[in-house]
């Protein structure tokens, strides 16, 4: 998969609903159908795609229709932008948990 620049936000945005999170989980474990997606949620194949939109766009899933079946599969470009998002936030939040555990010792 090509590196694109996705926005963290939009990433964040689409994990924020636990049925696209759900989704994400279940790409995870292999490619399926649309349809094998929407049973154990019990929402229809349009709400579905309109979740899958979203994760497209977030660089979390990326899907391919061959004849009638439309099969999704995990992307990873939008689970880099969360690494990289991390990776430049953690020494800030390393620093301020340390000043609190400085404050709680002083106590």
């Amino acid at each position: 998969m090509a590196h694109r620049d996705i926005p963290a936000d939009r990433v964040f945005q689409a994990l924020g609903d636990a049925t696209r999170r759900a989704i994400v989980e279940r790409l995870s474990q292999g490619p399926c159908s649309v349809s094998a997606l929407a049973e154990p949620l019990g929402i229809t194949l349009t709400a579905v795609a309109q979740h899958l939109q979203v994760l497209e766009e977030a660089g979390l899933a990326a899907t391919e229709k061959v004849g009638r079946v439309r099969t999704c599969r995990i992307d990873t470009a939008g689970m880099d932008t969360l690494q990289t998002w991390i990776r430049e936030h953690r020494p800030m939040w390393e620093r301020r948990l340390d000043r609190l555990g400085e404050i709680f010792e002083s106590e």
